[in-house]
């Protein structure tokens, strides 16, 4: 039996029953009052005394009360009706309001890192994926080009870190949707506590992105200030061949390879990078020419190889695109910026497919600087080109609006690309996050992010859209 449609003070029949007497009982006493102030029900102009209201009130009163209890014995004798559902649609999600390019983003939300440093150095801190989850089969197979028509793209990447891509592509897309392009390249990092996440190939290669790993000798959760990582030493991972001793991480490296193969996807690796450096656990030596986590010199090449040569014999090369990317040599220690000392470091020309670099605009700023491509990368640029002829990547490049030099800076950046001199260049990787750091016992943000302000994602925006840069976009 159906209760009929109910007010929203009155969900089932016994509080109807109950809002139904609470409201005569309040008719009464206004009644009663009204009885008591206002002029006799006769009608005439006369004010009633005394004597007449209270007559007045009681028979109202009284009346009243009669139908109350009327009222009442009517509804005890009504049977209550049984409750019926009444299925409801789940409301609308609310939309996600879109930043628009005037909006100045400050350096904080979902892609802001924060990092206490005590040491200045070029490192950032490394977006952190998700634990894995297991993969749901796709109902269609997955499929990439073949790695040979990788290796020599028709046009340029524009690619991108930001805080969970290629597991979760929120900020991903967001950056995109602001750049008024997708990416074609999407950049993440593992460590060698890690097994191989096919889920991140899989998922990049779904939405058509060359994934491009940064795979670091040393835990993932390893802080970026210490560099020293005894038990990720360059010796360690070698071991001692000579003498029948393997590597520590053989059988790590011969399973991740498998994995790769297994998969059956193409991506790129970016082994230990800015090995120029001296801030991470894979570089030979410190600023003074000291040991640096006990490595030797010739310790990182004799390691890439290594890693390279339990890729091809269990065929994980068949995918992977090695790419091998040092800092920019601008503020490194004195020893650190000749040619030699860079070649010194290459592992052949037979172990590299791409050679990248890492460099960004970041304060503080030299006294002679000027804030084009060429003053940040020119000179590397000119080292790499030495050592090496093979297709040349940007692979992780970023600016501080600390300055406010960030605009301009990103659009010689990317004019660069239209130049006869840099047809070598295949593309670029931006680290498109917020970062805190510590710099000189102060902390500092620099927003790396290309929204940070409204005139640089203007220049980024514009820069990328020029059909001479020839980057390979896809509206959004």
């Amino acid at each position: 039996m159906s209760s009929g449609p109910r007010s929203w003070w009155a969900s089932t029949p016994r509080s109807a029953r109950g809002a139904a007497l609470g409201g005569a009982a309040l008719i009464l006493a206004l009644s009663v009052t009204s009885a008591a102030v206002w002029a006799s029900p006769g009608g005439g102009s006369r004010p009633l005394t005394l004597e007449e209201q209270l007559a007045a009130s009681e028979a109202e009163k009284a009346a009243l009360q009669a139908q109350l209890d009327a009222a009442e014995a009517a509804a005890e004798r009504t049977p209550t009706p049984r409750p019926t559902a009444t299925p409801t649609a789940a409301p609308a999600p609310a939309p996600t309001p879109t930043p628009t390019p005037d909006e100045e983003a400050e350096p904080d939300g979902p892609d802001r890192v924060i990092v206490y440093r005590n040491i200045n150095s070029p490192v950032q801190p490394r977006p952190v994926a998700p634990p894995a989850t297991p993969s749901v089969p796709t109902a269609t197979p997955v499929t990439a080009p073949e790695l040979d028509t990788l290796l020599d793209p028709a046009q340029r990447h524009f690619g991108m870190y930001t805080t969970q891509a290629p597991f979760n592509f929120a900020t991903f897309d967001d950056a995109a949707l602001k750049a008024g392009s997708r990416q074609s390249m999407v950049g993440y990092f593992g460590g060698w506590d890690q097994t191989f996440r096919g889920d991140a190939v899989t998922k990049a290669w779904e939405r058509g992105l060359l994934p491009m790993l940064t795979w670091e000798s040393r835990p993932i959760a390893a802080q970026n200030d210490v560099v020293e990582e005894p038990d990720y030493s360059l010796p360690r991972i070698l071991g001692d061949p000579t003498n029948g001793v393997p590597g520590a991480f053989d059988d790590y490296l011969q399973q991740y390879a498998r994995d790769i193969v297994a998969t059956g996807l193409p991506l790129g690796i970016r082994l230990n990078h800015e090995m120029n450096g001296i801030w991470y656990p894979w570089s030979e030596t410190t600023s003074n020419g000291g040991s640096l986590n006990g490595n030797r010199p010739g310790d990182y090449v004799a390691v890439w190889r290594h890693v390279h040569d339990i890729f091809e014999a269990e065929g994980a090369n068949e995918f992977v695109i090695w790419t091998w990317a040092p800092n920019i040599i601008n503020n490194l220690p004195s020893r650190n910026k000749s040619v030699e000392f860079l070649a010194s470091l290459y592992p052949g020309d037979e172990y590299v497919d791409w050679v990248g670099i890492s460099g960004y605009l970041r304060p503080p700023y030299a006294s002679n600087q000027d804030f084009t491509f060429d003053y940040t990368f020119g000179s590397t640029l000119a080292q790499l080109r030495q050592i090496a002829d093979k297709p040349i990547i940007l692979a992780e490049i970023g600016a501080s609006e600390n300055g406010g030099h960030k605009a301009a800076w990103v659009a010689d950046v990317l004019d660069a690309f239209t130049r006869p001199e840099n047809s070598d260049l295949i593309g670029f990787s931006w680290f498109n996050l917020a970062v805190t750091t510590i710099s000189g016992g102060e902390r500092v943000t620099n927003d790396w992010r290309i929204d940070s302000r409204a005139d640089s994602l203007e220049a980024f925006k514009t820069g990328i859209a020029d059909p001479a840069a020839n980057f390979f976009l896809k509206p959004y």
